[in-house]
């Protein structure tokens, strides 16, 4: 079992920043990627960046360029480091991590964007 606390979302306008916090606990060692997904209200859901466990990192084209993903080990803790953000970044931002066919879900944390 893998459990997944969320932190760092909120409004910010047009082009600020927010940072994301993803905390794991449980079995964390099973872990191979973990990352996060975002859904805006009437769209699916869609990946916006993931990081393995061997470091190698994916990004959504649409944040490539402005979002960075990382993770610090120690701490067992995810980061979504969101620059330049734009109204069309606002959803629910919900952390995840895949341990084999399994994937664990946070809670989820609102961003919206908007002046």
């Amino acid at each position: 079992q893998v459990q997944l606390v969320e932190s760092g979302g909120g409004l910010v306008q047009p082009g600020g920043s927010l940072r994301l916090s993803c905390a794991a606990s449980g079995s964390i060692a099973s872990i191979d990627t973990m990352g996060w997904y975002r859904q805006a209200p009437g769209k699916q859901r869609e990946l916006v960046a993931g990081v393995t466990r061997g470091g190698i990192v994916n990004y959504a084209d649409s944040v490539k360029g402005r979002f960075a993903i990382s993770a610090d080990n120690a701490k067992n803790t995810v980061y979504l480091q969101m620059n330049s953000l734009k109204p069309e970044d606002t959803a629910v931002y919900s952390c995840y991590a895949r341990v084999g066919l399994r994937i664990y879900w946070g809670q989820g944390t609102q961003v919206t964007v908007s002046s």
